[in-house]
């Protein structure tokens, strides 16, 4: 899986990076179909407590899943992504079982 982040108006972290690959490459293990995954990282107004977003696209086959969260950290903000990714891949799997 070819995973490319992104953050716009900043340099994100050489450890940052490193935590998104590891949370990243856990999907990958369990979903073998998963192409690539686009990762954006944004700052928002310095006034909002949680202003650090995170979107995750992953690219599979048929539809591809997307999500956005905030937290006040990043890598917060990554691991409410990946969870709701790790939801959304188990409930396509259930339904092309189904079918």
């Amino acid at each position: 899986m070819n995973i490319i982040i992104q953050s716009p108006g900043f340099k994100a972290s050489d450890s940052l990076e490193e935590f998104i690959n590891q949370k990243l490459e856990k999907i990958g293990q369990h979903s073998h179909n998963v192409m690539r995954a686009d990762v954006i990282l944004t700052k928002g107004p310095e006034s909002e407590l949680r202003n650090n977003h995170c979107e995750i696209r992953l690219e599979v086959p048929g539809n591809d899943h997307f999500v956005k969260k905030n937290s006040s950290t990043f890598e917060h903000a990554v691991t409410e992504s990946v969870i709701a990714l790790e939801h959304m891949i188990e409930r396509s799997k259930g339904k092309s079982r189904e079918s």
